[in-house]
């Protein structure tokens, strides 16, 4: 959406204290630690943008609260697998070689919104070190939720994931539909701790020197999420509301991950 479109549409601008207001009316309490997926443009027109919903997510949740954002790089990727847009294979060994290295503090993110590539830049923003699908964290949790992320199990029982599974944090899903909603990969790998995976690669820093670096990544299958989002909307523990115009939730990682398990569990009928 335009700026001009947003415009149009708003009944007025969305400041920083309305969106304190908003949060709070979703359930959003001092010393949580939350999980934000953001659509920016479906809030309406913000006074001070991406600023000011960073700015209302940290007074909410006050100096206690964590908040926690995706920052995958997608396009830190083999262009082999590329497909929105693909790349001629001519391309290929090119970009192999010449990919720059992922580095926590300079890779920008793709794909996951404007809130989150700001909030990457915040001041006492921490990182963590998955070249492709790292998370973003501010707060007294964020160094131990971010301390682990293996390379060829980003979403596994050890996991930026797994800790926010096991500390009781939150999932703000603020204008997004149930396909953003990354704790489910968490889900996926519990249900099938041995499930397909893909051969990728990317450009790492290893002893200083950028090499090309080949790994395997679980596959993942965001095409059912939305089937266990229609379950989990109809539970008490999931609060619906809104962030300025933008249709939001709050729930539990804890209990989505649970529900989601149970269900892929399950055998397949014949």
């Amino acid at each position: 959406m335009t700026e001009a479109a947003a415009i149009a549409r708003a009944r007025g601008p969305i400041t920083q204290a309305r969106l304190a207001v908003d949060f709070r009316r979703i359930g959003l309490e001092p010393g949580m630690t939350v999980l934000v997926h953001t659509a920016m443009s479906r809030i309406g027109w913000i006074c001070g943008g991406a600023r000011s919903v960073i700015e209302a997510l940290l007074q909410v949740v006050g100096p206690e609260g964590t908040i926690v954002m995706p920052a995958q790089s997608s396009d830190l990727s083999d262009p082999a697998g590329w497909c929105d847009p693909p790349v001629p294979q001519t391309w290929w060994d090119t970009i192999r070689a010449s990919m720059p290295a992922f580095d926590p503090r300079t890779t920008s993110t793709r794909g996951v919104g404007t809130v989150a590539e700001t909030f990457r830049t915040w001041p006492g923003t921490l990182r963590s070190l998955h070249p492709q699908v790292s998370f973003t964290a501010r707060g007294p949790r964020a160094a131990d939720i971010l301390s682990s992320q293996p390379l060829e199990d980003p979403f596994g029982v050890v996991s930026p994931l797994a800790v926010l599974n096991q500390c009781g944090a939150y999932v703000l899903m603020i204008g997004t539909g149930w396909e953003t909603c990354t704790a489910l990969h968490l889900a996926e790998r519990l249900s099938d701790p041995h499930g397909p995976t893909f051969e990728d690669g990317t450009a790492l820093l290893v002893d200083e020197e950028r090499r090309w670096v080949r790994f395997r990544m679980p596959q993942t299958n965001v095409e059912r999420f939305p089937a266990i989002g229609a379950k989990l909307d109809g539970q008490a523990m999931l609060q619906h509301g809104h962030v300025g115009a933008a249709p939001s939730r709050l729930f539990p990682v804890a209990q989505a991950v649970d529900t989601a398990v149970e269900i892929w569990s399950l055998p397949s009928p014949l």
